[in-house]
């Protein structure tokens, strides 16, 4: 499948940068700021929309965030019309993701990630998820500060066990 010049990316960004704008948490800001920095291509890194939708599903259904603030936060996201949102899962691409999970034991959405990521001509991909380490060739990038990425683990560790309405 031939690259589009509009697709020039330095990287491809996970849906766990996303989540952290969801809700109230540690990283929120720094993470507004990292994908503020992608949408107005200051950072040239392309966003998958399906993260997005996986960004509402991770925070509303395990974080038990607002479905309604959620909406809200990822709706404004998606009105930018950025030209960093990348739309398209190709048959082409979901054959590449699978091939890249069932060849190296990852999930099937972070071999969409190589995938697209070798597609548009990088091998940065930006998460927090070290799993992806494990493509030869790929190079993980966590965007934001290690002791702010070790408060929001913790953060979200205790929201899980003393979620929102059992407090």
């Amino acid at each position: 499948m031939p690259r589009r010049s509009s697709d020039y990316a330095e990287g491809v960004v996970d849906v766990g940068i996303i989540v952290p704008v969801c809700f109230e948490n540690p990283l929120k800001e720094v993470a507004v700021d990292f994908l503020s920095a992608v949408l107005t291509q200051e950072v040239p890194a392309k966003i998958p929309v399906s993260a997005v939708l996986g960004a509402y599903h991770i925070a509303t259904r395990y974080l038990r965030a607002s479905r309604e603030a959620v909406r809200e936060v990822l709706s404004s996201f998606l009105r930018t019309y950025s030209p960093a949102f990348f739309s398209d899962i190709s048959p082409y691409l979901a054959l590449e993701a699978l091939r890249y999970a069932t060849e190296f034991h990852i999930e099937s959405w972070d071999g969409y990630l190589v995938a697209l990521a070798l597609l548009l001509g990088t091998t940065t991909i930006y998460s927090l998820d070290r799993e992806l380490g494990k493509v030869p060739g790929i190079e993980v990038v966590n965007p934001f500060p290690e002791d702010k990425v070790r408060e929001y683990h913790h953060y979200v560790s205790m929201l899980m066990r003393n979620p929102p309405g059992r407090r």
